[in-house]
């Protein structure tokens, strides 16, 4: 499949560390894919689901100790422990490659590796690049053919000679929790994952490449690797206009990515176009602008909660050719089913673990049927509103990024940065009260700055100072940057704002706000909409001006406590944060008074 050296001798090197039985190289032939579901399907490691109800579905279980990412057993592996800062696990390179080393000893023994060459971003692609996973799973196989571009054509954009492609070394092992390791060796192109089979652990191409390896490079390479989703808005004219988005978990992201506008609005004509749900790929193109890929191909996405009403695209997406993971059968008719899909659990049900129960006692009894981290891995092709620019080799011109949180009080519904460097600051110090649904305190504040904690493979100092110099070189080209809040609540803690599709309300400022046709006012925090050019036309039972002006107030009391909240939380970075963020900071302490 191919004559490039760098490849042959790295494989060959993995091959005599894991010794598999045979090595099989994945060319992504519809032929080749069907027989790896048939094995699946034949040893119990797959599920075939109804295939009139649900063509092309499988349903896949993993070990109850093994249901969501190990942030506590990710490592950030650089030369220097300060290069991976103080928000990442770090371990010295040769240190890991020696304490992993025996455990990858002859892993794959009695077992298949699978060589998988796969492309982020679209092939040929000049913002795409290459990785080539090695792994003992079919289930990682058939993961990654639908989150990639995966498959011998992954090959054209490394050509023969190349070096530049990322090296993942993946072995499920024996599902060993307290040997369980995802590393990143940013300064080697390298990811090494053992004993876990969960996805967002093992999809090397996913978090571990596309953000943790990809924003390191992006630092080195002038571009940049974010936990945006892209989408664009277009206007009654035929007019477009793409926004990049961040939002920490829980805060309706996917649900924004796939927004259906509400019925006035799509009375007039507007539609929403998904490019991407959760990663961006952006660099400068060659008239100046920011443009973005989504470097991914599917959608990998929490399946509780998802319904007709929540998300009814991210729904209709699953409905074919699908992986299930964790979450429950109902055996009347192998279909799937997860809290909140509906009000009616199967009664004939068997819940995440395996065990066949009455959906409904179950329920009932407190019990969960799907697992609350469980999965769907579902192709982007399958959306009604995915892009006619998705496969877009040169990707889409950025006008606007948007950040934002859950706040109970503080935050506004929305407000603009005042520049670049501003909006770097919001970015830097965006936040989530904590809910009744996360572990501990509720309405403790947790900083997620650009939702990049987790992913960022490298010194946060350094990755907000690559933020401010990607503004000097985008100029006035830059996207504008702006804060949104659709979590503000009433004194009895019930939201304000209807959220969903209502959000298009806001977005529709935000891309008036770029094109230079709405005005703005100045607060001490940034620009903010006069509250009557909020268009809510449709929802006046609900919302009025009056509501506006209080989504939009900004309570100087609170504002202060946040200083203090911000001030405590840089001082992490020692002398690597930027100047201009402590300029930031001081600017909003005065305007504060």
């Amino acid at each position: 499949m191919t004559k490039n050296q760098n490849v042959l001798k790295w494989v060959d090197e993995c091959a005599a560390l894991t010794k598999p039985d045979k090595i099989v190289w994945i060319d992504g032939s519809e032929e080749q894919l069907k027989a790896l579901r048939d094995e699946a399907i034949s040893t119990g490691e797959m599920i075939e689901l109804n295939q009139e109800k649900l063509p092309g579905c499988l349903y896949h279980r993993t070990a109850e100790n093994d249901v969501a990412r190990v942030e506590d057993r990710t490592f950030i592996c650089t030369k220097n422990k300060e290069d991976a800062g103080p928000t990442n696990n770090w371990s010295d390179p040769k240190d890991m490659y020696a304490k992993l080393s025996p455990l990858f000893d002859g892993a794959m023994k009695g077992r298949t590796m699978y060589v998988i060459p796969y492309s982020m971003g679209p092939i040929g692609s000049p913002l795409a690049k290459v990785g080539i996973e090695l792994t003992d799973s079919i289930y990682v196989v058939l993961n990654m053919d639908i989150m990639t571009r995966m498959g011998e054509d992954a090959f054209k954009n490394l050509g023969d000679t190349s070096n530049d492609f990322v090296r993942g070394l993946h072995s499920k092992a024996n599902v060993d929790p307290e040997n369980r390791y995802i590393v990143h060796f940013p300064e080697d192109n390298t990811i090494w994952s053992i004993n876990s089979a969960y996805g967002g652990n093992v999809l090397l191409g996913k978090k571990c490449f596309a953000l943790r390896i990809a924003s390191f490079q992006g630092k080195n390479e002038g571009w940049m690797a974010e936990h945006m989703l892209i989408l664009g808005i277009e206007k009654p004219n035929g007019e477009t206009t793409y926004v990049s988005a961040a939002f920490p978990s829980a805060c309706g992201k996917t649900n924004l990515a796939m927004l259906i506008p509400p019925e006035g609005y799509r009375n007039k004509g507007y539609k929403v176009w998904t490019v991407g749900d959760d990663i961006a790929w952006l660099k400068p193109g060659a008239d100046g602008r920011l443009y973005a890929i989504n470097p991914e191909n599917g959608f990998f996405g929490v399946a509780p909660g998802t319904n007709e009403k929540s998300n009814f695209n991210a729904l209709e997406s699953t409905k074919k050719n699908t992986i299930f993971t964790n979450v429950a059968i109902n055996k009347d008719d192998m279909t799937v089913w997860w809290e909140s899909l509906d009000k009616n659990p199967p009664v004939n049900a068997i819940e995440w673990k395996g065990a066949e129960v009455n959906g409904p006692d179950y329920v009932a009894n407190g019990g969960k049927l799907a697992h609350p981290n469980s999965r769907f891995t579902a192709p982007a092709i399958n959306c009604p509103c995915v892009s006619a620019e998705f496969n877009n080799p040169a990707g889409v011109p950025i006008s606007a990024m948007i950040f934002g949180g859950r706040r109970a009080k503080t935050a506004p519904l929305v407000y603009q940065a005042r520049d670049w460097n501003h909006g770097v600051f919001i970015g830097s110090t965006m936040a989530s009260e904590t809910t009744a649904a996360a572990a501990g305190a509720v309405g403790v504040v947790r900083r997620d700055p650009m939702a990049m904690l987790p992913f960022c493979g490298y010194h946060m100092g350094d990755y907000f100072k690559h933020w401010i110099e990607m503004g000097e070189k985008l100029g006035d080209k830059a996207p504008k940057i702006f804060h949104v809040n659709w979590f503000r609540t009433d004194d009895n803690g019930k939201f304000i704002w209807p959220g969903f599709g209502d959000n298009m309300r806001v977005l529709d400022w935000i891309i008036e706000r770029v094109a230079g046709n709405a005005d703005a006012v100045e607060t001490p925090i940034g620009y903010e909409p006069k509250p009557e050019d909020i268009n809510i036309n449709g929802i006046e039972d609900e919302i009025n001006v009056d509501i506006i002006k209080e989504l939009l107030s900004v309570d100087i009391d609170l504002w202060k406590e946040e200083v203090k909240g911000i001030h405590e939380f840089y001082s992490k970075f020692g002398d690597r944060l930027p100047a201009e963020l402590k300029e930031q900071l001081d600017i909003l302490e005065k305007k504060l008074g």
